[in-house]
């Protein structure tokens, strides 16, 4: 296999962005190899052992097209101070230009602003007009979760959920009744107090709901659970001064003060519940089951009116777009579509969950196959007990996941930093809310 293009100096990297040319009248001509392939450049911010495989199974398919993948940084190289940045400053310039790489990997970029220029190149007609693509089988809730002003700018590789671990034998013990599709975190609070009690009660002292968990941190969960009550990005409004708000701001300093949470480190026997990433189908074992011996897979809650929806929440990886000036806009969608094919989803090299629902439930039944069969062990050497009815609750929680919310980390940051000052006493919670407000409301009319 060809030798990859590593783009090492941030010389060669604008260089190499701006490599687009225009022929005669403004005329943009598809760049060709000696051989007379078509040539179809991909911009990544690092390469890794996928993208290395996916360029041979690319190319074999399409034996016309000569991918050339141009990565900032080699496979295992760390990101020095301040050269992310760089890096974006980099992509933005080739952007301005008009000119760049036909197909950018847009994590960490200002997709947002691509898009108000005209620099990226609207899917939707493209995916709908796709007859190798099986729309039935495709996470479309995630792929219309992404799309902005109605069109659909960037197509992700993949994702992962975010879901509440429970201590499974503490839960039943206490015969609480939850419903975790419903729940707000008012109903949190009161099922922990109960659960706890009866724990108490049992004779085992210091339990808490959430351990190494002070309360900026609930906050910041709830807040990227219910971001959508709070934030409405394309009427650029924000609803922070809100009493659901400044309600979350209080709900995560009173748990903190009746220690249902706490910022000290508790053993897993003495923690209800864990906040966790599953960022793969063998993450619904290795995470929980290392956690709890019998754990319980729940959606976390929400507030609001965001309370009562179904789905855990998701958060999307390595999302592509298309330069809307790119010479070889078809080839592109050839690219983008292999990514979405069966072939490229089932490459062992790709992290997180597939796109396609098939993959999902394949990659499930053959995790449970080795587990029944005693060929799996966790990563301490134990073998985990997994019941087919988990395996059931794993493939449910795959199957309805349909929480994508475009979270905005300068608003987060600002909610974040404004917080602490309610959480260290300085100020109350409504003063700490008008001002996430106004910063929020500035932030958003720029």
């Amino acid at each position: 296999m060809k030798k990859w293009r590593l783009l090492i100096s941030m010389g060669a990297l604008i260089a190499s962005l701006t490599a687009c040319g225009s022929g005669e009248g403004g005329k943009v001509d598809k760049p060709a190899t000696k051989e007379g392939k078509t040539v179809l450049t991909l911009s990544l911010t690092e390469s890794t052992p996928f993208y290395q495989t996916l360029e041979q199974k690319f190319e074999e398919k399409y034996p016309d097209i000569d991918l050339q993948i141009h990565a900032y940084k080699s496979i295992g190289e760390q990101w020095g101070p301040g050269e992310f940045e760089k890096y974006r400053t980099a992509t933005n310039t080739a952007m301005l230009s008009g000119k760049g790489m036909d197909i950018i990997e847009v994590g960490g970029l200002p997709v947002k602003e691509y898009v108000s220029k005209g620099f990226l190149l609207n899917m939707n007609d493209l995916l709908e007009q796709d007859q190798t693509l099986h729309k039935d089988d495709l996470q479309m809730n995630i792929v219309d979760g992404l799309k902005l002003n109605d069109g659909l700018y960037t197509i992700p590789l993949g994702y992962s959920l975010r879901v509440l671990v429970g201590n499974g034998d503490m839960l039943d013990n206490a015969n609480v009744a939850i419903d975790d599709k419903t729940w707000d975190w008012k109903k949190f609070e009161k099922v922990s107090k109960e659960v706890i009690q009866k724990a108490k009660e049992n004779g085992t002292d210091a339990i808490y709901a959430l351990a190494s968990y002070p309360p900026e941190y609930l906050f910041q969960e709830m807040l990227y659970e219910n971001y959508a009550a709070f934030v409405e990005p394309s009427a650029k409004k924000a609803s922070f001064d809100s009493p659901e708000f400044v309600d979350l701001l209080q709900q995560a300093m009173k748990m903190n003060d009746e220690k249902i949470i706490t910022s000290e480190e508790a053993k897993p026997g003495n923690q209800l519940f864990s906040s966790t990433p599953i960022m793969s189908p063998l993450h619904f074992i290795e995470g929980p089951y290392m956690l709890f011996d019998h754990p319980k897979l729940m959606l976390l809650p929400r507030a609001g009116e965001t309370a009562g929806q179904k789905g855990a929440r998701v958060f999307t990886s390595s999302g592509f777009a298309i330069h809307a000036k790119s010479p070889a806009q078809d080839e592109a969608w050839k690219f983008i579509s292999f990514l979405l094919s069966e072939e490229a989803q089932l490459l062992q090299e790709r992290e997180g969950f597939s796109m396609l629902k098939s993959v999902n439930e394949k990659l499930i039944n053959d995790l449970q196959d080795k587990v029944g069969s005693g060929d799996y062990t966790l990563p301490n050497g134990q073998r985990a007990k997994v019941s087919d009815e988990q395996f059931t609750v794993f493939k449910q929680i795959v199957q309805s996941a349909d929480q994508y919310v475009d979270l905005d980390s300068k608003v987060i940051s600002i909610a974040s930093e404004e917080s602490l000052a309610y959480f260290s006493g300085q100020k109350t919670a409504e003063e700490v809310a008008k001002l996430i407000q106004n910063r929020v409301t500035t932030y958003l009319n720029e």
